[in-house]
């Protein structure tokens, strides 16, 4: 987004030269240089009377009132910008565009060198939208009078702008075409090249060259600023002091110079001194100030100033030894003359033999130097400041390690400079955090040698996890960071405050945070297309009630509210409430938020997760206890951001990372049923602690976790749960019979599995804990022997799949056992009682949800019969005559339908009736039988008035296609006949396309023919029949060619009086453009039955093919729906269910017994035998990531990076 730089003129100022001081010096120059020279300073210096100012200028180019005072001008020796020249407002400053060179414009300004460097800065990052460093690189050099070396170059482009992309760094040089410049441009330009788009922004090159030396400046020059300016670079492979295209920003210093270097020296070193004051990150949010480093390659006797100026203000040197001129010099004295002859600061000799050396240095490298006395004073003072100056041997190291060189180089000159209470190693964490470079971490701080607290690594691992950095993360972990002392609620809320404002999680606790603060209250479901129209508050104080909030939204009531019983609203539902509680506690204070976190690996995921941070998602993934109810639990987080994300590429990657989380709770699932059958079936159903009461089941039923639900052990749990203790190779017709003649239960027609075949992890309390060895006997078939004389706690009791028996098993486990000694001296445990054998096996055979479902197929097939027999042959008329008693009978039984219905919808779980209603008419045959439900009321009212009696037998008649149609949903559990059942659904969609073409096609064909058939008719059933019906036929064949082709003989009474036809009389056809008639007939049916048939054809096959590969899962999920409806209803189907539903008022608003169903596939554990399964779970998600990381190191794409990196 443009910036409003009107401002500029206003408080950037350039020079101008206002006095003129004659250059004695310097003769006219008029030889063969003079073109390079006036390209140099814009002018012609042959045409200024051989007379030169010493600002660079000619005489003619000054103002007159610079020349006018003789006397002033002939006393001054030499030539002061501060003293001789004039500020004036800038006249450069916008963007430029390379003409002929490059398409992307860089942005450009003239300004004063006195300019405050907090507003050049400010320019930098604000106006012009540079990103904050993390590192400012600010290279000199020769320029093209010496030739750069091919070392030197391989080091600027795979050393240098590889560590600034690396670290985030600026590079700041001259931005000229010529010299260390232009090889640096060059390297850019070729990492950008070479380089993926994402690096692209992270290396940001910035030039500062004397505005008086820049080529071609009058290009610039424009009062209200270019938008941009045309600058032409000219092709050539000289040197030049034209902008190198390759810098993103340029900075031209105006001294009042012309044609003279070293004008920028001191604006340069004022502002990367300024720059060193600065924090790091978004807006001064970081940990550290932006550390600032110079390098020297190369560079002339002049540039010593600029080297002893930066020295001053501490700024640290990187010297490019062995690259010629200044650095060389540099080198040599930092090399060749011992610290310890400058010692002894009383010593004369010792200063005069320095000295000496020291002249000896600056005569062998610059000989020809007219200053050597003050080359040598300004050498003196650099070697006074050595320590500040780093020495890097470029070609005995190479560039590969460059980024390590500068990080050493930064930490040994902030080792000089550190307060007494801060460690060196402490500052280069720093750095390597700013940079990200965990690498040098890992080498160079956690070798063992250093002992690091975890205090000293609690704001390292804030600023990680601000700044999404997993590796830091991880490796704080691995190094002492305890996460359960760093985690409190204070420190969550701080990190939720940090989430970018430019997400959608911050918008989505900026809506509750305004519904708190007292912003209108509208509920807290809210469309896409509210949440994209939001402006985001700048106010970001959220706390944990918005984030409670939020996690509410989009996990809904799968579970419990988070975090609401450490701010006190366990059990508050009304919002209002809960910010009256929340103002309340408040006040009181916030101790709440120096607690720890619980469970802090939980909370962070969700915390990463909601910001869709990859990689720091899966991390703390892997740190979580319950992984694959984790992973669940992040695929239904993602999904449901998915489904609010307006960005393409954002959703795309949230859809991507819910994939990923779902795969992993199935790989982790399939390792866990791999290693143990009933362990792995418990923990399906296990109710979750850190999960607000989830199950896995119910979380991935949520979380639309299809290819979780395809898994076999899945889908085992689910047959087990299905055929309750029966065995499942029961054949159907075995079951039939049994239900007409229920005394067959007790025979051997079906058998049943006895309690003891299948060992689970259920787990008595009190009992002493076994040996491994001895729990591998256990495991082997030995349950009922239990070892003595040992603390143990047992782990294998009966597997029971049936919520009834699961209840009376906890329930026992609960209980204290009386533990008796045996003959053998075992301990022995009582045995539970047992309830009769005809009880038991009743019990058995009706319980099963195979059984409801298999007399809920029966009964309703028998209802639907009934239904026939009424419409077809006993529909009564209205009373006194009717109805007949087949079709009361069928009014009960549509009673008892809806009776099972209300039941099912407002007595099972454990749901708000709010809840209940805002979810029933999601799913789709929830929405079928609330359409038949209303078109029998509407048929059973209507019938019974002789006005409407036949408006009620349309409506029945209607309503009985209705609950025909109900039986797709009772078949789709069926093997066979559920995936085409979901084929047909995905086709369904296929149909409503086509049908929109084909009406496009039939009214534009159906108005053209009636109007070239008929001139007039006024009837409008004939119009509409004529109009869309007759078309529709005339896709099936039925083409009536005597009444459209004229040539055909048509004996119908009709018509051309206009009277009798609007009387009700065929109109006659009208015989005009019956050619035309014909000819659109002929188009249409070319469209219809040959081109939108084989379209349909080919949608058909192209849904069949994409719907095959997964309907089995699609089909397995559903079938989950099926099995858990079935569970919860009564054995007796309509309308013999009404019995089941008198038992249960019975049972509990009289007998007050609670109901063993109202946590559906839940189990409660004890906390011991929870951590055991949690224990465990663990060691099987361990056992898959190892296999994972093994995989992917001996995958061809893991060896070609290990050998490239070697």
């Amino acid at each position: 987004m443009s910036k409003d730089l009107s401002w500029f003129p206003k408080d950037i100022k350039k020079r101008v030269c206002t006095t003129f001081v004659e250059d004695s010096f310097r003769p006219p120059v008029c030889d063969g240089d003079s073109d390079s020279y006036a390209a140099a300073n814009g002018s012609h210096v042959c045409c200024s009377n051989g007379l030169l100012c010493q600002c660079g200028g000619a005489r003619d180019s000054h103002a007159s009132a610079s020349l006018s005072d003789y006397f002033s001008a002939a006393i001054v020796s030499h030539w002061d910008s501060a003293q001789h020249s004039s500020e004036a407002p800038t006249d450069a400053f916008g963007e430029v565009e390379f003409a002929g060179a490059s398409k992307r414009y860089s942005h450009f300004l003239r300004l004063s060198w006195d300019t405050p460097p907090a507003t050049v800065y400010s320019i930098l990052t604000d106006n012009w939208g540079l990103p904050t460093p993390n590192l400012v690189l600010s290279v000199e050099g020769g320029v093209g009078r010496s030739k750069i070396k091919s070392w030197v170059r391989e080091v600027l482009r795979h050393g240098l702008v590889r560590a600034a992309q690396s670290t985030g760094a600026w590079i700041v040089a001259g931005g000229l075409r010529e010299g260390v410049g232009r090889c640096l441009g060059e390297a850019v330009r070729d990492h950008f090249t070479a380089a993926s788009s994402d690096s692209l922004a992270k290396v940001v090159t910035i030039g500062i060259a004397p505005w008086g030396l820049v080529s071609h400046r009058e290009q610039l020059i424009n009062l209200e600023g270019s938008f941009p300016a045309v600058y032409y670079v000219p092709n050539t492979s000289r040197d030049s002091f034209c902008l190198d295209n390759n810098y993103q920003a340029f900075l031209l210093v105006d001294n009042g110079t012309v044609g003279r270097t070293g004008g920028e020296t001191v604006f340069k070193a004022r502002l990367e001194d300024y720059i060193s004051h600065q924090r790091t990150g978004k807006k001064g949010s970081g940990s550290m100030d932006i550390p600032v480093l110079c390098m020297l390659v190369s560079g002339e006797s002049y540039m010593l100033e600029r080297l002893n100026f930066s020295l001053k203000n501490s700024i640290p040197w990187l010297v490019l030894a062995g690259s010629g001129g200044l650095a060389d010099l540099v080198n040599d004295i930092l090399e060749n003359v011992p610290a310890s002859e400058s010692e002894g600061k009383g010593n004369v000799a010792n200063k005069t033999d320095l000295r000496s050396r020291l002249a000896e240095k600056v005569m062998k490298h610059f000989p020809a130097d007219p200053d050597t006395d003050k080359l040598v004073e300004k050498a003196l003072s650099i070697y006074q400041r050595r320590g500040l100056i780093s020495i890097y041997h470029g070609e005995q190291e190479g560039p590969d390690d460059f980024d390590t060189v500068l990080l050493k180089a930064l930490v040994g000159v902030s080792k000089q400079r550190l307060s007494g209470d801060t460690s060196p190693s402490t500052e280069e964490l720093k750095l390597a955090l700013t940079w990200n470079r965990v690498d040098i971490a890992r080498s160079e701080l956690f070798t063992g040698d250093i002992q690091w607290k975890n205090d000293d690594l609690e704001d390292f691992m804030t600023d990680a996890l601000v700044n999404n950095k997993p590796q830091f993360v991880h490796l704080f972990i691995e190094n002492g960071l305890n996460i359960l002392d760093y985690l409190t609620f204070g420190r969550l809320e701080e990190l939720y405050r940090s989430i970018s404002d430019s997400s959608l999680a911050y918008t989505l606790l900026v809506r509750h945070l305004n519904d708190r603060q007292g912003a209108p209250y509208t509920g807290f479901t809210y469309s896409s297309t509210d949440l994209l129209n939001h402006s985001s508050s700048p106010i970001k104080e959220f706390t944990l009630y918005e984030v409670s909030q939020l996690l509410e939204d989009l996990l809904g009531d799968v579970c419990e509210p988070f975090y609401r019983k450490i701010l006190g609203l366990q059990g508050i539902t009304s919002t209002r409430k809960m910010v009256k509680r929340l103002t309340k506690v408040w006040k009181e204070g916030t101790a709440y938020r120096n607690h720890r976190c619980p469970h802090p690996w939980a909370a962070l995921f969700i915390w990463a997760v909601l910001q869709n941070r990859r990689e720091m998602a899966i991390y703390f993934w892997e740190m979580t206890t319950e992984s694959v109810l984790s992973a669940l639990s992040g695929c239904k987080l993602l999904r449901e951001l998915s489904k609010l994300e307006r960005e393409t590429e954002t959703k795309y990657s949230m859809k991507e990372l819910a994939r990923k989380f779902e795969n992993y709770a199935h790989d982790v699932f399939s390792q866990c049923y791999q290693s143990s059958e009933s362990r792995s079936f418990v923990l399906l159903r296990k109710k979750s602690a850190i999960w607000g009461g989830a199950t896995c089941l119910k979380m991935a039923m949520e979380a639309d976790a299809r290819y979780f639900f395809s898994h076999d052990g899945v889908q085992s749990l689910l047959s087990q749960i299905w055929w309750g203790d029966m065995n499942r190779s029961t054949e159907v017709w075995k079951l039939i019979l049994t239900l007409f003649i229920p005394p067959l239960c007790y025979t051997n027609l079906i058998s049943f599995r006895s309690a003891q075949a299948h060992p689970s992890i259920l787990i008595l309390p009190n009992i002493p804990k076994a040996s491994p060895q001895e729990v591998e006997e256990a495991e082997e078939g030995k349950p009922d022997e239990i070892p003595q004389g040992k603390d143990i706690e047992w782990l294998y009791a009966e597997t029971v799949f049936s919520f009834r028996d699961l209840k009376r098993m906890q329930e026992k486990s609960e209980d204290s056992s009386p533990i008796r000694p045996t003959t053998k001296g075992r301990l022995d445990r009582a045995a539970p009682q047992k309830r009769p054998f005809l009880v038991q096996r009743w019990r058995q055979f009706w319980y099963a949800p195979v059984t409801a479902f298999v007399g809920n197929v029966l009964m309703y097939f028998l209802f639907l019969v009934l239904f026939a027999y009424v419409l077809l042959l006993d529909f009564k008329p209205p009373p006194p005559t009717g109805p007949s008693t087949p079709e009361l009978g069928l009014y009960f039984w549509v009673f008892t339908i809806v009776c099972e219905e209300i039941r099912e919808t407002l007595f099972i779980g454990s749901m708000t009736l709010r809840q209940r209603i805002r979810l029933y008419p999601q799913d789709v045959w929830h929405k079928c039988d609330l359409i038949a439900i209303i078109l029998f009321l509407i048929g059973m009212c209507c019938r019974m008035f002789r006005s409407t009696f036949m408006l009620g037998r349309a409506a029945l008649c209607l309503d009985y296609m209705a609950f025909t149609i109900r039986l797709l949903h009772i078949f789709a559990i069926h093997k066979h006949l559920g995936p085409k059942i979901i084929i047909v659904g995905k086709m369904m969609k296929d149909v409503f396309f086509f049908l929109f073409f084909l009406g496009v096609w039939l009214m534009a064909y159906g108005v053209a023919n009636q109007a070239l058939m008929y001139t007039y008719d006024t009837s409008a059933d004939r119009i509409l029949r004529r109009v869309f019906y007759r078309p529709y036929l005339h896709i099936f064949g039925q083409i009536p060619v005597e009444e459209i082709d004229s040539g055909y003989v048509w004996n119908a009474d009709c018509t051309d009086n206009t009277t009798l036809v609007d009387e009700g009389m065929e109109p006659c056809r009208n015989p005009h453009h019956n050619w035309l008639v014909v000819t659109l007939l002929v188009v249409y049916l070319l469209v219809t039955n040959i081109l939108l048939m084989n379209l349909l054809i080919a949608m058909f096959s192209h849904t069949f093919s994409k719907v095959q590969e997964r309907s089995d899962t699609h089909w397995k999920f559903q079938r989950f729906n099926v099995i858990v409806e079935y569970h919860s209803r009564p054995c007796l189907a309509p309308p013999f269910i009404v019995i089941s539903h008198i038992h249960l008022i019975i049972k509990r608003n009289i007998r007050k017994i609670p109901s063993e169903k109202i946590h559906q596939f839940a189990v409660e554990l004890t906390e011991k035998i929870n951590n055991r399964l949690l224990t465990w779970e663990s060691i099987q998600k361990e056992t898959f990531l190892s296999a994972a990381s093994k995989k992917q190191r001996g995958s061809d794409g893991e060896r070609l990076k290990r050998m490239s990196i070697k």
